[in-house]
Order: C-alpha cells, then sequence, then structure tokens
C-alpha cells in the first residue's frame, strides 16, 4: 500500500482522504481505492447521528496512536481527516497496519 497517494503534509499535521463504508461486518482498513485515490475505510457503525463518523475517529486514532479529526465531508463518505503527526510517522503507523 502507497499511503503517500492520499496524505499531504499540512499546517498542523497530514491530511488523508479516506473513503467510509458504514454498516459494514468488521471494521478495518483497506487498501487505496486508486481510482478515487483514497483510503477505504470500513466501519461497523451505522451512518445516522454522527456514529459512523465516530467510529472513524477512533478506529483511525488507533492506528495512528493519535486524536485524528474529520476536517471535511462529515456528512459524505468521502472524508478528509487530519492526522497530528508528521508525515513520515503516518505513512509508517499506515503501512504497519
Amino acid at each position: 500500500m502507497d499511503a503517500s497517494e492520499v496524505m499531504r503534509p499540512v499546517k498542523g499535521g497530514v491530511e488523508m482522504d479516506i473513503m467510509v463504508t458504514p454498516n459494514a461486518k468488521k471494521a478495518q482498513v483497506g487498501g487505496i481505492d486508486a481510482w478515487r485515490k483514497r483510503l477505504v475505510v470500513k466501519v461497523t457503525a451505522l451512518p445516522t447521528e454522527g456514529r459512523a463518523n465516530e467510529a472513524v475517529v477512533d478506529l483511525l486514532s488507533g492506528i495512528f496512536g493519535a486524536r485524528v479529526e474529520i476536517v471535511r465531508g462529515h456528512t459524505d463518505r468521502h472524508k478528509t481527516v487530519l492526522i497530528p503527526l508528521p508525515l513520515e510517522q503516518a505513512r509508517s503507523r499506515l503501512e504497519g497496519a
């Protein structure tokens, strides 16, 4: 998985583009959708009342070891999250997941 396609350095950390699949059987981080240039993230929560967003934040925060924040796409499947880590550290943690 080449995470450089979906990550870019910004002030305060790294932004990452993701595509969320709610109501999945298992919460997991999939591969990179090459066509959309987004990381596929599956969560078991339903997309109502912000539950899927909370599940995405919890899943990604666990992977990166830092509190991840959704910065764009709160009501869309295509989201952008902010990871408060340097680019190389975020990339290595994602590729190790």
